[in-house]
């Protein structure tokens, strides 16, 4: 069982740890999350899509014990499912899945919302699930990189977001520096990326397509719901 010992932030207290780790590389950031913040107060999510193995990657040499939480929305591509287990098994990662209530998830299956409220599939299917534990942690770190979106640009590397602190120790990274790394460390892309998908999200709204322009297709929807 989760013990909550959740703390908050004023927006001073925000802006400091922003001017701190601002400098630091992504490494140092992660090493310095753990010297600001005891491991329990940290909830780590991965959507294990296109180039998840990289944040995964660097926690699992800073942390491995680290808990990672998959929201399984049950529409996921077999392909992420299967690059899920591939980098389990790769970095002996610490998972646990996350899904909607049944009854809730069987709404969405048969009344096929994803085609009619993609933003409502999406609160049952992914927000709604994490809205139950993240109340119980300090710090929320995500792989968002600013390049990715516009809302993505005009984020900082901490920020409050709904009473939780979010961290995107990524978030500076660029798509060459991204490339490097994977390069240089030979990290496994998803299965999907080489057939044209740059963004991998549910099966029933995602095709091919460069950056996130493939997701939720021919609908103004560019984000599910958990990063805004």
């Amino acid at each position: 069982m989760i013990t909550s010992i959740r703390r908050t932030f004023t927006k001073e207290d925000i802006n400091e740890l922003n001017k701190k780790y601002i400098s630091l590389t992504i490494t140092e950031r992660i090493e310095e999350l753990y010297k600001d913040f005891v491991a329990e107060e940290v909830m780590l999510t991965s959507s294990f899509a296109a180039t998840s193995a990289f944040l995964l990657r660097v926690f699992s040499l800073i942390n491995p014990a680290q808990k990672v939480f998959f929201i399984n929305t049950g529409y996921h591509f077999l392909e992420t499912l299967q690059y899920k287990e591939h980098l389990t098994e790769l970095y002996g990662l610490n998972v646990e899945d996350i899904s909607a209530e049944k009854i809730d998830h069987e709404f969405t299956d048969e009344d096929e919302t994803w085609k009619k409220d993609p933003d409502l599939c999406c609160s049952i299917n992914k927000v709604k699930p994490l809205e139950v534990i993240k109340d119980n942690f300090t710090v929320w770190v995500s792989g968002l990189m600013e390049w990715q979106s516009d809302h993505r640009a005009s984020l900082n590397i901490f920020e409050d977001r709904g009473g939780i602190l979010k961290f995107y120790p990524l978030l500076d990274v660029t798509i060459e520096q991204r490339e490097k790394y994977i390069k240089e460390n030979n990290l496994p892309f998803h299965p999907l990326v080489e057939k044209g998908y740059f963004s991998v999200g549910c099966k029933h709204c995602t095709i091919p397509g460069k950056g996130r322009e493939g997701r939720w297709n021919n609908n103004p929807k560019t984000e599910c719901g958990l990063h805004l």
